[in-house]
């Protein structure tokens, strides 16, 4: 029965199993040969020549087949391990064993040998797709050495200017034909579709003018009434402000040419340009609504940035001649691509807009340079330093500086790219510093305390507001980091890097995991661990919750045992939750007793102390010679017994402060438990009266006073002793129990004050044992008086 039954499971593993890793397989084998095939055609594109937009299309596409690759190869090494599984359980081969099972592994045998070949096919490829990648990037770098560093003639040379006459005819003639072929494109258009442009035009002037007024109105409103905190309305405003004056100019001039188009006024030579100059367009409206957002010129409420207002005022027109430089540089770079003009004119182009950006950030340095030394001249003599400002000011003289000299050298390309960069950099930057605020402002607004999602999750999961302000300050920070690294992959954009496209490719490769050890680590692979831990601690904490507040009061536990076993039954918990997580991860026990023992000469040596007070809080909690609540002395201190952790014990002083002590004083030190044994405390009152005095009257006002003290037990019966005779005097030795120690001061305070009240009544004296002084003389000494005692005699020598 039990082989008739292996039989039949051998049989459905092979009918179930081996179809799907063979029909995996085989489509990996031909993704594969898709791959082989782009590859092929992406190595004979390069022997061609090239542009640096070609490139970047050939770098995308080689790429893509990286990343097909690398993904097939994992996918292809999952599945070759469930074989080699597989294999493992069905072990070698023997005599006499069943058909169902030689033949399941001869086709899994079969089957990994074609997986294994595939896998090593699959990267083999991403190798090869990775040095056409190589080989594209030196292309490209080669590219923009050339445009950096490619030195001409300089326009203070006569064959400079030479050249551009020679080639003005012939550029000329091209601008003329191009210009004509518009013409002669809206001339024959028909009269009766001129409406769509006209519709067009009519929807362009409603987005810049009424729809975005009532828009900024709208946001504003919308803000003031609704938006919580003054940090997140003035983020959100000037957020607002960027998009608004990026969109409305931008759908503006869509609106146009979409409405040119339609009414067939667009040539075809003239669409290209117009497509990038709509770019150039959108570029020039975000460049200035970012930067009017960060100067807030006529709202300085409103404003994030700390600039004051005679600077935004007096840098605001400048923000505007940025943004038309931007954006003519763009429509002027479509514009020479869409005609065919000569190398000449285009650096001819090139050196004036080089020229325009030194001027503008010379004549924006000279107006902050002005401002500065008016605000210095109203301060007089008590003007701040502002060494950082200065430095600024001085690193953009000198790249003005640089950028003129390289222009009057013939390296424009050079000019040109520095002042470019500087402009991208500013733009970029006041973005970057929007959205910085504006991800601190909401982060740390919404996931407060106080904030309605920060008392709904206190109150739905239990977490401390604490928790919930470190949570948002977090989330703040890792937004901001993942931000800035965006930022900077946007700024190396003039260097030639792909930017946002270089990113996602890294993280692309981070997603397949790294492996360390034997173990692929990957960010899937740490989220699901995450994940596996919070459900296990959230178990843990839902156990412990029945555990305190079901289970433990039903036993017959003190409240020392209920916190041995709560401590105790916590500890193993999350010890289980960290060993299902690093599981999750992939890493088994075998790995943690691997780790814990490569560990172990650590904690041998570093972290000795620490394991003593943990294993001494182990003891604690075990066999508990101290419990919570006792009443104990450790040196000279003495206090109350509050809470017993596994590396520490704390105990509450009768100053109400609190002693931490680790628990391996308690365990290796004497130390003094008055409530261990039993919780009674005892009062002792000693005291002695003159020789003469009824022994007997003294004893009955003792026992008097025990018996109207509250705190006094009668069982044990408080009892009274003479204790000595000595030096004329009787002394008594007293004893009373009280139910706890810590009740034994303050009555034995009030019974001392009994005592001397009825002594005094019945003119007893009452006194300690007197002092004896014995002096030592030789003959022929004086004989000093000799000092009265307590009882009013003299010391005898």
């Amino acid at each position: 029965m039990m082989a008739l039954l292996r039989t039949l499971l051998s049989l459905l593993l092979l009918a179930t199993a081996i179809p799907a890793l063979a029909q995996g397989a085989g489509d990996v084998a031909a993704r594969l040969d898709g791959a082989a095939s782009e590859l092929g055609l992406v190595d004979g594109a390069l022997d061609t020549r090239l542009e640096q937009s070609d490139r970047a299309a050939l770098r995308a596409r080689a790429q893509v087949v990286r990343t097909t690759t690398l993904d097939a190869a994992q996918q292809l090494t999952v599945d070759l391990a469930q074989i080699d599984a597989r294999l493992a359980q069905l072990g070698p081969a023997a005599s006499g064993e069943d058909a169902a099972i030689a033949s399941e592994r001869t086709q899994l045998a079969r089957q990994r040998t074609t997986i294994d070949s595939a896998t090593k096919r699959a990267r083999l490829l991403s190798v090869e797709a990775q040095q056409l990648i190589d080989e594209i990037q030196e292309g490209q770098a080669a590219e923009i050495s050339q445009k950096w560093f490619g030195r001409g003639a300089s326009p203070l040379t006569p064959a400079f200017w030479s050249a551009i006459l020679r080639a003005m005819p012939r550029d000329a003639h091209r601008i003329e034909r191009f210009v004509a072929a518009e013409v002669r494109t809206v001339a024959t258009a028909a009269a009766g579709r001129i409406w769509p442009a006209l519709l067009g035009l009519a929807l362009a002037i409603l987005l810049l003018g009424p729809a975005r007024l009532a828009a900024g109105r709208a946001g504003q409103r919308l803000l003031i009434d609704g938006a919580p905190g003054r940090r997140v309305r003035r983020s959100a405003n000037a957020l607002g402000r960027v998009l608004v004056g990026t969109l409305a100019p931008l759908l503006a001039a869509a609106a146009v040419l979409a409405g040119a188009r339609w009414a067939g006024l667009v040539a075809p030579t003239w669409s290209a340009m117009l497509d990038q100059w709509l770019v150039a367009i959108g570029f020039t409206a975000f460049t200035s609504s970012v930067l009017g957002a960060v100067l807030m010129r006529g709202s300085p409420s409103w404003r994030i940035a700390p600039i004051g207002d005679a600077l935004a005022a007096r840098l605001r027109p400048y923000s505007f001649l940025l943004a038309l430089l931007a954006g003519f540089a763009i429509a002027i770079d479509a514009a020479h691509a869409a005609i065919g003009t000569s190398a000449a004119a285009r650096t001819a182009t090139a050196a004036l807009l080089a020229l325009a950006h030194i001027l503008l950030i010379a004549a924006a340095l000279f107006a902050i340079g002005r401002l500065r030394a008016e605000a210095s001249a109203g301060e007089g003599a008590n003007a701040p330093a502002r060494t950082g400002f200065a430095a600024i000011a001085l690193f953009a003289w000198g790249i003005a500086g640089v950028a003129l000299l390289a222009l009057a050298a013939g390296y424009i390309g050079f000019g040109l790219s520095v002042g470019q960069l500087a402009a991208w950099t500013l733009v970029l930057g006041a973005a970057v510093y929007l959205a910085l605020a504006a991800i601190d402002d909401v982060a740390t607004t919404v996931f407060e305390r106080s904030s309605p999602l920060g008392l709904a999750v206190t109150r739905g999961l239990g977490l401390r507001g604490g928790t919930v302000d470190q949570f948002g300050v977090l989330l703040s920070g890792v937004l901001r980091v993942v931000l800035a690294v965006l930022a900077l992959a946007l700024w190396l954009l003039p260097f030639g890097g792909s930017g946002v496209a270089d990113i996602f490719t890294r993280l692309g490769d981070l997603a397949r995991g790294i492996e360390v050890g034997g173990v692929t680590i990957s960010p899937g692979a740490i989220l699901r661990s995450v994940v596996v831990l919070a459900i296990g601690l959230t178990l843990v904490r839902g156990f412990m919750r029945w555990l305190e507040g079901r289970y433990l009061p039903a036993t017959e536990l003190d409240g020392s045992g209920r916190n041995s076993v709560s401590l105790v039954a916590r500890y193993v918990g999350i010890a289980l939750a960290v060993i299902w997580a690093l599981a999750s991860l992939g890493i088994g026990v075998e790995r943690i007793a691997l780790l814990l023992s490569a560990l172990s000469v650590g904690i041998g040596f570093g972290l000795q102390a620490i394991t003593q007070n943990f294993v001494s809080g182990l003891i604690l909690l075990a066999e508990r010679p101290i419990k919570i609540g006792d009443l104990i002395r450790v040196g000279t201190d003495e206090g109350d017994v509050k809470r017993i952790s596994v590396r520490s014990t704390e105990i509450e002083l009768a100053d109400h402060s609190t002693l931490i002590v680790p628990n391996s004083e308690l365990i290796t030190k004497s130390v003094l438990n008055k409530t261990l044994a039993s919780p009674l405390g005892r009062i002792q009152v000693q005291f002695s009266v003159p020789l003469g005095t009824d022994a007997a009257q003294v004893r009955d006002l003792v026992l008097g006073a025990f018996a109207r003290e509250e705190a006094v037990l009668a069982d044990p019966a408080p009892s009274a002793f003479i204790d000595a005779i000595a030096d004329g005097r009787i002394a008594f030795n007293c004893f009373a129990h009280v139910a706890s120690p810590r009740a034994a001061y303050s009555a034995r305070s009030n019974i001392l004050l009994d005592l001397l009240t009825r002594f005094r009544a019945d003119g007893i004296e009452m006194g300690t044992v007197p002092q004896r002084l014995e002096l030592v003389t030789t003959p022929g000494d004086p004989v000093p008086p000799l000092p009265a005692t307590s009882d009013g005699g003299t010391a005898r020598p």
